[in-house]
């Protein structure tokens, strides 16, 4: 019954988070056993949760980055680096793409923010609307692929999993999807025949690594000081971070701090400095460090309305995952998740049949649901069966994001599809048919993601 009523709500146009609250509160005034004050209760206790606090503070970080004229550095960056190579700017997108997901966490915010400055200036350099559109769309998904992730946090808080192992699980595979399309980039390169959008310089490519240098370097300098040395971890990190500022005012770098951002976060979940939590807030202090006193390109008005735009978007992903606590409460209490789960293992309990069932499911739950109800209402559902198979719950979860990522690009309901419509000014139907060729990178990075969990557990196993 109360899967009915949640359906009828949905084909009604209802929004997927009242659809799922208001169908709760139906079936407990129907079924008479509850008091519908339990709706309220459970609402309010899913989003009593120290991990969610991240949330806000993520969002805001990437807000941040976003209005702070970040986007203009990391393209420059992108564009010395790669830009040489035949396809150069279609390098160039897959490559921002990868930098700027260390700072917003989100598929939008890539899209909206890089997206706008790439097809511009695809377009500018003859590339057809189509291809700029259809590569931007396919390197959004890297956002919550590569940390800080957004979908993560709410994963990780559903499925009592360490958002720290997530973040740490998403850096090689998001490698692995980077490579795959700059490949497929490469491909259409050699196809039309495209060359380079700007000379090679040696001097430009040499600034370009030396900055990648730095940004790889400088915190295995750091971890070595700290274990081999045995100099202080706090003192060392401050000591490092003023250096870092001294290199970049000497040599001009053009993305070093912003890139730092991922850096920094990870480094410090991983040697215990700050939790994820306190990481998304240490997130926000960098950025406004760089927007206000170091680039100076953020002020107080530019601020309030970033804090406005935050909170806007931190009601409606909280609101979803109050709506979704309740849903997913019910889910049990009724016995629909024991019953699902009973249903899949008669069926099958072969985890690679499972997983392959799993990804059909989340692939196509992806079309019609936002990435964050998606996950609050296939997370019970499909986490009991993942302990009872033996499948690791941080791969899995690596698994679920990337499939409804993929969703974001199709109809009826891709977000992702839509905000690049906007941004190209191209019909919804041919923005669709451009993107189609980039679901083959796509997919080739989720059976290889599914199916080689090594490369996704390796490193949240050599620090966790």
């Amino acid at each position: 019954m109360l899967k009915i009523i949640f359906l009828l709500l949905m084909s009604g146009g209802i929004p997927v988070a009242i659809a799922m609250a208001g169908s709760s509160l139906i079936y407990i005034l129907w079924s008479g056993n509850l008091p519908p004050f339990v709706v309220i209760h459970r609402m309010v206790s899913g989003i009593d949760s120290f991990p969610l606090l991240a949330v806000p503070f993520f969002i805001l970080a990437g807000n941040l980055m976003n209005n702070a004229g970040i986007t203009n550095r990391i393209y420059n960056y992108a564009l010395a680096l790669v830009g040489w190579m035949k396809g150069g700017l279609g390098h160039v997108n897959v490559v921002g793409s990868v930098v700027f997901a260390g700072m917003s966490g989100t598929a939008i915010a890539d899209a909206a923010g890089l997206g706008t400055i790439e097809i511009k200036a695809m377009t500018d350099h003859g590339y057809s609307k189509e291809f700029a559109v259809g590569v931007t769309a396919a390197s959004a998904t890297l956002g919550p692929i590569i940390p800080p992730s957004l979908p993560f946090v709410i994963y990780g808080m559903m499925a009592n999993v360490s958002v720290g192992a997530l973040f740490l699980a998403g850096i090689l595979p998001g490698v692995l999807m980077g490579g795959l399309m700059m490949l497929t980039v490469a491909f259409f390169a050699h196809r039309n025949g495209w060359g380079a959008d700007v000379r090679f310089e040696w001097p430009r490519v040499i600034k370009a690594l030396a900055e990648t240098l730095v940004v790889a370097g400088w915190p295995v300098l750091l971890w070595l000081a700290i274990t081999q040395l045995d100099f202080p971890p706090r003192t060392t990190v401050v000591a490092g971070i003023v250096v870092l500022f001294a290199a970049d005012r000497l040599f001009k770098f053009q993305a070093v701090l912003p890139i730092m951002t991922p850096v920094l976060l990870i480094g410090g979940m991983t040697t215990g400095i700050f939790t994820p939590t306190e990481g998304a807030i240490a997130a926000c202090l960098w950025a406004m460090v760089l927007g206000f006193a170091w680039y100076r390109t953020l002020n107080w008005k530019m601020f309030v309305k970033v804090c406005l735009d935050t909170v806007e978007t931190t009601a409606t992903v909280l609101f979803i995952v109050a709506a979704a606590s309740i849903f997913g409460w019910m889910l049990t209490a009724t016995g629909v998740t024991a019953a699902i789960s009973a249903w899949v293992l008669g069926f099958t309990k072969e985890a690679w049949v499972f997983l392959l069932l799993a990804n059909l499911l989340m692939l196509f739950v992806g079309c019609f649901l936002e990435p964050t109800a998606a996950i609050t209402i296939l997370v019970p559902i499909l986490v009991p069966i993942c302990q009872q198979l033996g499948i690791d719950l941080v791969h899995f979860g690596l698994v679920m994001v990337l499939n409804l990522m993929i969703g974001l690009l199709h109809p009826p309901m891709g977000l992702v599809l839509f905000v690049l419509a906007r941004v190209a000014k191209l019909s919804v139907e041919r923005t669709t048919i451009a993107i189609l060729p980039w679901l083959f990178p796509l997919l080739g990075s989720l059976l290889v993601i599914t199916y080689f969990p090594k490369l996704v557990l390796w490193l949240p196993k050599a620090f966790y």
